[in-house]
């Protein structure tokens, strides 16, 4: 694959194209707000840092980032489906929204008071943290279960438990994406203003990542898996 970045590219830019780089940067205490405009070179060589090593590590978290599952999920088992969702888009929130929220909570501190519309997504946020991270658990430990349960053993006292739990799960599923779809309105859809700095579109890149693959999250739960089972 083509390499995204160099020893040129500034911080700045790098995270802009690839949001998730701030995590790294964090780790080195790289500045990629405020000193967004320093070419990376320069920054990494003040911290005597490897250059190849960081650049190596950012293309490798890049490509990774863009790897898809080709595969026809109507065709495969449900715990073969519930698998890939606990693995891909469960442990993508599990680790998207705690690194998330100290973005957000500082855009709001510090923009806030100026632009009042950061102070709703901030609470929009930590609202659907909060859904998000029960219904993560509550998918897990009890209605996956039954799922597999019920796939193993259809009995129709199975199939009624199983029912119910699943429709608490659509509604929960249309209350977390009308709060995205909210979040998406407030920002004039993830759009920063001009002179944003790196944090605040950092925020905005990431918000709308996240309702990328939490769309993808539901649609594979409501229009494949859960139909599947229910039509059984």
């Amino acid at each position: 694959m083509e390499k995204i970045f160099t020893a040129q590219s500034t911080v700045g830019e790098i995270v802009t194209l690839f949001p998730k780089a701030s995590d790294l940067f964090k780790t080195y205490k790289i500045d990629f707000c405020c000193g967004g405009n320093r070419p990376l070179c320069d920054v990494l060589t003040e911290k005597q840092l490897e250059v190849d090593v960081i650049l190596q590590q950012l293309q490798s978290m890049y490509e990774k980032s863009l790897e898809k599952v080709e595969k026809n999920w109507l065709d495969v088992p449900h715990t073969e489906l519930i698998e890939h969702i606990i693995q891909t888009h469960h442990q993508f929130l599990l680790e998207e929204l705690p690194k998330l929220t100290p973005y957000v909570t500082k855009v709001a501190r510090v923009h806030g008071p100026t632009q009042t519309h950061l102070i709703q997504v901030h609470q929009l946020f930590h609202e659907l943290k909060i859904e998000l991270e029960q219904h993560l658990m509550k998918e897990e430990k009890d209605v996956f279960p039954l799922i597999i349960q019920f796939e193993k053993h259809p009995t129709e006292e199975n199939r009624q438990m199983m029912i119910r739990a699943i429709e608490e799960l659509i509604a929960e599923h249309e209350h977390a994406g009308d709060i995205i779809k909210n979040i998406r309105e407030i920002t004039n859809d993830f759009t920063p203003p001009v002179d944003a700095c790196g944090t605040y579109r950092l925020v905005y890149n990431r918000l709308e990542a996240l309702e990328d693959d939490l769309f993808t999250h539901i649609h594979l739960e409501n229009n494949i898996l859960f139909p599947r089972i229910l039509t059984e």
